[in-house]
């Protein structure tokens, strides 16, 4: 598989590192059903079949966090833009 990265140009996917599907947002520490979030947050994810945002980071190259929207189905890279890593969490 390869990747496209706006600075560095298409690059063998061994050189990045993958983080995951863009879409899920870390639940809240604090709320009353913090247990609960967490344990859909891990094991309660959706597999979908079709275009997925992921977040991906080029570690051997300009080391910059990507953004790639890949079909889970062929594998095929739709395209890729730059991203802000994932925003850590307020108070942290």
């Amino acid at each position: 598989m390869r990747l496209s990265c706006p600075y560095c140009g298409v690059r063998p996917s061994h050189e990045f590192a993958y983080l995951g599907d863009a879409a899920p947002r870390r639940p809240d520490a604090a709320a009353p059903d913090a247990a609960a979030a967490f344990h859909a947050y891990v094991y309660e994810r959706d597999n979908p079949a079709g275009v997925l945002e992921e977040y991906w980071y080029h570690a051997a190259g300009c080391r910059r966090w990507l953004k790639a929207r890949r079909d889970t189905r062929t594998h095929e890279i739709v395209g890729t833009d730059f991203a802000d890593p994932p925003a850590p969490e307020e108070g942290r």
